[in-house]
């Protein structure tokens, strides 16, 4: 079952000839979801290969480098004439400034545009999987990030026990991977435990749009396959960071290892780190053990099952 991230901006505040502005397409079994859409998103979407099937666009905030992409995507999707429904989320205040796009060309859609103001800490279900919003520390206090959580996976299923145990191949072996017991022909009752493993945990994705480093992320992300971490400014900036309710780099590996991540992806890098992060890299290495990645425009990144390989590939 397929998860990946494609990195479609990875600059703070202005584009670079490097990195565009703040978004990441995340797409899981087929299924594409857009974090964040600043300026140019769509044609870093065409360049990297990210269709415009998408069902739902999430804001951490409406800074506009994390916004203002979104009037002319929706404008491209209309031209193409989209009649799928697509679906906005955001921290509050999303609402109200959908309600006033609607004056700049938002309204001539030709699909359903529904816009919901999620709450931290209430989780958005679907089928396998739930998006759990929650509060992030920036500077104009309804800002959120963003944790998928896939549920649990049954346990593995053992064929060969079950030819053993002459238990034809069919629906009873489906009904015993789905938790049920059997009664074959010749009053055997079989139970699941015998055949089916212990279940398997999903996968979880934190991302975490502008923030200082703050204990509700640490809590979202704790035991996290993978992070998704701003790191606007490096040591040197650190004060600046404070001021503007951004982080450092060591700051957001300081976060990765308190929450005890697998994989940290660092992002939002100011334009003075645009063609070389390297300093922040270094920085961060010293605070944190596990998978470092320094992220760039059109990086995709899998993300694999903790029972297939041991960290995310890149």
């Amino acid at each position: 079952m397929s998860l990946s991230l494609r990195f479609l901006g990875t600059s703070a505040s202005r584009p670079t000839v490097e990195r565009g502005l703040s978004s990441l397409a995340l797409t899981r079994e087929g299924e594409t979801m857009l974090f964040d859409c600043g300026e140019g998103t769509q044609r870093q979407m065409m360049r990297w290969g990210v269709g415009f099937t998408l069902g739902d666009i999430f804001f951490t905030h409406f800074h506009t480098d994390h916004f203002l992409g979104v009037l002319g995507l929706l404008k491209t999707l209309a031209l193409q004439a989209r009649e799928e429904p697509l679906r906005i989320w955001g921290p509050r205040g999303a609402t109200a400034l959908f309600k006033r796009a609607e004056g700049l060309g938002a309204e001539k859609l030709t699909f359903p545009l529904t816009v919901a103001e999620v709450e931290p800490g209430t989780p958005i279900a679907r089928k396998e999987y739930e998006i759990r919003p929650f509060a992030v520390d920036h500077r104009n206090g309804a800002a959120v990030g963003y944790a998928l959580v896939e549920f649990e996976r049954r346990g593995r299923f053992d064929p060969e026990h079950a030819q053993a145990l002459g238990i034809p191949e069919g629906p009873l072996w489906g009904r015993i991977h789905k938790g049920e017991a059997i009664t074959l022909d010749d009053g055997r009752v079989i139970q699941p435990s015998e055949l089916v493993g212990p279940t398997r945990p999903g996968r979880t994705v934190v991302i975490t749009g502008d923030t200082r480093p703050c204990a509700a992320t640490v809590e979202a992300a704790t035991g996290a396959d993978l992070l998704v971490h701003e790191a606007t400014f490096g040591d040197e900036d650190a004060a600046r960071a404070v001021d503007t309710k951004h982080s450092t780099a060591r700051e957001a590996a300081t976060v990765a290892a308190q929450a005890g991540v697998r994989t940290l992806v660092l992002t939002h890098f100011s334009a003075r780190y645009s063609r070389d992060p390297g300093d922040l890299a270094r920085e961060a290495r010293e605070a944190f053990g596990g998978t470092l990645v320094m992220a760039r425009d059109g990086l995709e990144l899998e993300v694999p099952f903790r029972d297939a390989v041991s960290a995310a590939s890149v």
